[in-house]
């Protein structure tokens, strides 16, 4: 019989389509993996911004993840949005009985607007029970700016108070040799022409950095989460960590690519997450 590459996604529920569990379950049937999900948030939300969040009970997350592991099982797992302390204990305590599994950890911890999404203390709960487990973490700027907070002891790395391109393979091996794992700075929160994200291996503690040009589109909403699914995927077909991050990386960016021109919705619309497998006409 034949096999799929099976990849769990924990994370939260986008309605609108373009983040989230949805984006990450378009994500990893792209890359030609089978998706299962433990929901961990449902929000009320479209191209236009987020109006609710309903938290789901720990337990219930945990179920999920015992259901789909017990059973379907995973070559990978993607966790991104978990909003509290006790969601993030459920969710460690699940996976602490199925070790050895690779896990992409998405630190969802700001939007784009700069609001906090978390409290303090998940944060705190997030880098002393999933970090451990975690294979690699995918920060943007400002997450980054709160990890670097507990690994320096809030002594900024930055000259000036604001980030350049040069900050960011200094944070990422910070971050690393703190915190013991691999680390992906997304470095999109820059504006230049070229953007640059740097990728820290803590196993092998290279640094490889991966430029791609920036895409003047609208077509922005959910590419944390579905660069951080796409490591997962290429992760459970069997790639190198390395090589799935600079896999995912390209990914990415042709879904940007692919998606500018399209218009969905009144607000920041998703990327083209099928922009490989399926013929536009």
């Amino acid at each position: 019989m034949k096999e799929y590459k099976r990849v769990l996604s924990i994370a939260g529920s986008d309605s609108g389509g373009g983040a989230g569990i949805q984006a990450d379950i378009k994500t990893i049937s792209a890359l030609g993996c089978y998706a299962a999900t433990a929901v961990t948030a449902v929000t009320v939300q479209n191209t236009q911004g987020v109006a609710a969040v309903h938290a789901v009970p720990a337990e219930v997350v945990a179920g999920q993840i015992e259901a789909v592991l017990s059973d379907i099982g995973a070559d990978a797992i993607k966790m991104g949005m978990l909003q509290s302390v006790e969601i993030v204990r459920a969710v460690a305590s699940a996976l602490s009985k199925y070790p050895g599994i690779p896990i992409v950890l998405d630190p969802v911890m700001v939007s784009t607007s700069g609001h906090r999404l978390i409290e303090e203390s998940a944060v705190r709960a997030m880098t002393e029970l999933l970090f451990p487990l975690a294979t690699v973490i995918t920060p943007n700027i400002p997450e980054a700016e709160l990890l670097l907070d507990g690994a320096t002891g809030n002594e900024s790395l930055l000259d000036g108070g604001a980030w350049k391109a040069v900050d960011l393979p200094v944070a990422a091996r910070t971050l690393g040799g703190h915190y013991g794992v691999s680390v992906l700075l997304k470095a999109g929160h820059l504006v230049a022409d070229e953007l640059v994200d740097y990728f820290y291996n803590a196993e092998t503690k290279e640094m490889v950095s991966m430029a791609s040009k920036r895409v003047e589109t609208n077509n922005t909403h959910g590419t944390g989460c579905t660069l951080s699914s796409a490591v997962a995927a290429l992760l459970a077909r069997g790639h190198q960590l390395t090589e799935a991050v600079q896999l995912a990386k390209g990914y990415i960016h042709d879904a940007i690519v692919s998606g500018a021109d399209y218009r969905i919705g009144k607000g920041h619309g998703p990327v083209d997450h099928f922009c490989r497998v399926k013929n536009h006409k």
